[in-house]
């Protein structure tokens, strides 16, 4: 027997030209459809069963499992959808992926390929060149020129398998057994990063005649759990979300994959029983898309014993900070991104309430203690909590950064922008107040009844005035008519403090403590709550502008 011509650099030509076509379709798709499908993804994964169809519809139209794992990962740690239903949608994006095979395998090896491509590759570029001020015909282009191409690298492979075909004899290689074609459907499937490519490979080398159905149905098992490694790598250095579902994916596609070897044969028996097609193509992508059901029924009834039990691994990996919802958001994914940008603001103005109110109330708290208490007690430097609101700032500040990289819509780059400096106007807040802890402590400790009087008004004002705002945000009631009445009521009453302040003093004289003191301690408490209610306005009425226009 001669040695085989086999074109390698066609076949790898193939390959490339297949990946990078799968990349333009789901670049276009994310740009076309993207955020509508992320919206399905959010708004129906309540229940396990709905996570399994959602992640399989996704991943059929985007044609990519690594994208809806992404979007999962970003909806997890935004704290989204729970852990899961994330398991489920998992599940279905493993199913989803074998509308590939169905489409190569009905349409690919029926029609002159490289002939079926042409206009596709030709309508797209064209598209692309001459529509670029069009963003949906542009990204309808970039969507034919992606379908065009995994046609044509699909016309590679073939070729570059059908030469060689005739010269191969795969039979000298079973002696080995069915473990070695399980073995290369791993291999191949975890260097080249895609197991629709894979299939594709399996099915030129079937449509060839190169492999027999078992052979195939061996490396397609492998390949199944080929496709895990990648993510497992990838997961590796990760965040503790991000491990358990690489480690759900891996259980999921190994446990069905070694019990689908065992049973190999009679399972395809089964199969072309069940569906005489007499096809070879169509058996295999019969025999593909059962695996993906079997892993679906076996592991949907226990996706809550499967939670509880990752919940307890990887609990090391926590990611580490202040911050609590962007630690597993993908700045990938950027709708996401800024939504939980959005959780952390209204998290820190919770933050910010709580240390102002405190370190008003800390002293009075104390001196309410019996005399034991206070001897013994720790003493809790309300500096402490601003310092937490400070690592806060530079953790949203160096996300923000990252995400700036991403791209990002006008609208998502607006909310961006006014949800930043309305974080920074919280802790300019927190800081006004930070600025006079010690004269409050000072205040605390005089004998001096109009200071005394002085800090009891400030103390009622601050308290009824902040608990009324953050109330109103809580139940999401405020308005923006709302906002400027608080602000107005602030500067009325501080104002009133400030004038009893020095109508006292014109009365009597009050030596016992410094009245620029008194007034500064007004000052910057009128000057906090004025940085807390831009804060607000930044947050709540220019990030979301039609709730202004509805007042």
């Amino acid at each position: 027997m001669g040695e085989p011509s086999f074109d390698f650099w066609r076949f790898l030509a193939g390959i490339g030209v297949f990946l990078f076509g799968m990349s333009q379709l789901e670049t276009a798709l994310k740009e076309l459809a993207g955020k509508s499908f992320r919206k399905m993804l959010q708004s129906l994964t309540d229940q396990s069963w709905k996570g399994v169809l959602v992640g399989a519809l996704i991943t059929a139209v985007l044609q990519s499992s690594s994208l809806v794992t992404l979007m999962v990962l970003a909806f997890l740690g935004a704290k989204v959808i729970n852990l899961r239903s994330s398991l489920g949608v998992i599940l279905g994006a493993n199913l989803g992926t074998t509308i590939t095979a169905w489409i190569v395998a009905t349409l690919g090896f029926k029609l002159s390929v490289a002939d079926f491509s042409l206009p596709f590759l030709g309508l797209g570029s064209l598209s692309v060149i001459f529509l670029q001020q069009r963003p949906v015909l542009k990204n309808i282009g970039y969507f034919c020129i992606g379908f065009g191409l995994l046609f044509l690298g699909l016309d590679f492979m073939k070729v570059a398998i059908e030469e060689v075909a005739t010269q191969i004899d795969f039979k000298q290689y079973q002696h080995y057994g069915l473990w070695m074609f399980l073995g290369i459907g791993i291999i191949v499937t975890a260097l080249i990063q895609s197991s629709s490519a894979m299939m594709v490979i399996i099915l030129s080398a079937v449509h060839a005649d190169v492999v027999t159905l078992t052979q195939a149905a061996a490396m397609v098992v492998g390949a199944n759990i080929g496709t895990t490694i990648t993510v497992a790598i990838g997961a590796m250095g990760g965040a503790a979300d991000k491990k358990r579902l690489a480690l759900a994916h891996l259980l999921f596609n190994l446990v069905t994959g070694l019990i689908i070897y065992a049973f190999i044969a009679d399972l395809i028996n089964l199969t072309l029983m069940l569906f005489p097609v007499q096809d070879a193509l169509i058996d295999l992508v019969i025999f593909s898309t059962f695996i993906k059901l079997l892993g679906v029924f076996l592991f949907l009834p226990f996706l809550g014993l499967l939670e509880k039990w990752l919940k307890r691994r990887f609990s090391k990996s926590e990611p580490k900070g202040q911050t609590l919802y962007i630690k597993n958001v993908s700045t990938k994914v950027p709708e996401v991104a800024v939504s939980a940008v959005e959780k952390e603001v209204a998290a820190t103005f919770e933050k910010t309430v709580d240390f102002i109110i405190g370190t008003f109330q800390a002293g009075k708290k104390r001196q309410k203690m019996p005399t034991w208490r206070r001897i013994v007690s720790e003493v809790k430097d309300p500096i402490e909590n601003y310092n937490q609101l400070k690592v806060i700032e530079d953790e949203l500040t160096a996300y923000h950064v990252s995400l700036q990289e991403e791209v990002l819509s006008e609208r998502e780059a607006e909310s961006l922008t006014n949800l930043m400096l309305s974080l920074r106007s919280m802790i300019f807040a927190a800081k006004d107040i930070k600025d006079i802890q010690h004269n409050l402590r000072q205040m605390e400790n005089s004998e001096d009844t109009l200071t005394t009087e002085i800090l009891k008004k400030l103390r009622n004002q601050l308290k009824n005035s902040l608990l009324d705002l953050e109330e109103r945000v809580q139940a999401g009631s405020l308005t923006f008519n709302n906002l400027n009445a608080w602000r107005y009521g602030n500067e009325l009453s501080l104002k009133e403090i400030n004038t009893f302040l020095h109508l006292e003093l014109r009365k009597n004289k009050h030596e016992l403590f410094p009245v620029s003191t008194l007034a500064n301690v007004i000052r910057q408490t009128s000057t906090s709550l004025d940085n807390l209610g831009n804060a607000i306005d930044f947050w709540k009425f220019r990030t979301q502008p039609e709730k202004v226009e509805a007042n």
